[in-house]
């Protein structure tokens, strides 16, 4: 089925508003008093009128749609819609001029008749030029609604995201935990104690500053995340191991702050750990400017979903209002990839 193009989501609503309209009044400049006067002419001209300025607004419509994508944004509002008039009064001459040659065609017309051919152009050249701004404007106004809606989006996404990490923040398991390794540290090793205490500090700073903050480098975050692994590393021994390996150039670019560690989260959360057989957590950097996050998998039988699963479509939910680029899961039978798209300076500017 074709589908042409829309300018702005009221393009038929403003097609059947103008058009109609439109059609009673060039015939009647064509025609004159003649045509509400004569069956003949109003029964026949006024359909095919229309049918000829429906086509020409859809032509149009698209014309307008391929100038938009060529020039877009507001600073070439001058240069499109100067050069959209000057094509459609050109349009317009010949559309005019096609109706004309119709209507003689089938005997509405005949040479003898007074057609006023310069009014009628006159006065489609001026619809054309009102329907250009008309267009214009619902569509700055559609796309700031659509701004508007999306910047309400990611606000609710964001404030659910300190929520999550709030409850992170003072979740008792993990805090009852850390806290309980210190303890057996305390009382084993007062060296690692005090490296525990100190990577557990980092932890609970980083955590209480990330909802000042959208964004934050690839490196603030692996920086994080081995200090998080660390206090797991306490806990667990060798059932978990983390292995990172990003380029350098990658570690500049940035990413919503505790992504790596919600995704840590998760994957601990959905599977076993042994020291036999760790859970293997491998972060690295990918194709065109993205962070893979690789877990080995091995299921744990769950009773419930916990907060780590709504991390994770919080932040799925994030990047779609944040990037082009989605974030990417895939599962095969023995491994989980999730693909992070990363966030330049540049597209920084526009968050």
């Amino acid at each position: 089925m074709l589908k042409l193009p829309k300018y702005t989501s009221k393009d038929l609503s403003i097609m059947l508003w103008t058009m109609i309209p439109f059609s009673v009044l060039l015939n009647s400049i064509i025609y004159g008093g003649r045509y509400f006067l004569l069956g003949k002419i109003f029964w026949i001209a006024t359909p095919v009128t229309f049918l000829v300025m429906a086509i020409s607004f859809m032509l149009y419509g698209s014309i307008a749609v391929t100038f938009r994508q060529r020039f877009p944004g507001d600073e070439n509002f001058l240069r499109r819609a100067s050069v959209l008039i000057l094509l459609f009064l050109v349009m317009s001459a010949l559309i005019i001029f096609g109706l004309y040659q119709l209507y003689y065609g089938i005997d509405l017309l005949n040479d003898d008749n007074d057609n006023n051919f310069t009014w009628a152009y006159i006065t489609t050249g001026i619809l054309n030029i009102f329907l250009t701004f008309l267009n214009e404007g619902i569509y700055r106004f559609e796309s700031w609604k659509n701004n508007l809606k999306e910047t309400e989006q990611l606000k609710i996404a964001y404030k659910q995201s300190q929520l999550i990490g709030l409850k992170s923040q003072v979740n008792p398991h993990f805090l009852f935990n850390s806290l309980n390794s210190l303890s057996g540290l305390i009382q084993e090793d007062t060296e690692k104690a005090e490296k525990f205490l100190n990577e557990m500090s980092k932890v609970y700073r980083y955590m209480l500053r990330n909802d000042e903050e959208q964004l934050v480098t690839v490196a603030t975050e692996i920086q994080f995340i081995s200090s998080y692994f660390s206090l797991l590393e306490a806990r667990y021994g060798d059932a978990v191991k983390l292995e990172v390996s990003v380029n350098d150039a990658d570690k500049d670019k940035m990413l919503p702050p505790l992504s790596l560690q919600v995704i840590a989260e998760n994957a601990l959360y959905q599977n076993k750990t042994s020291k036999t057989s760790p859970l293997c957590i491998c972060i690295s950097s990918g194709n065109d400017g993205t962070i893979v996050v690789r877990n080995n998998i091995q299921r744990k039988i769950l009773t419930e979903t916990g907060d780590q699963e709504s991390g994770l479509d919080n932040l799925i939910m994030k990047y779609q209002l944040m990037s082009e680029q989605p974030v990417e899961i895939h599962d095969s039978g023995t491994e989980r990839r999730i693909i992070l798209p990363l966030i330049t300076k540049t597209e920084e500017v526009g968050v």
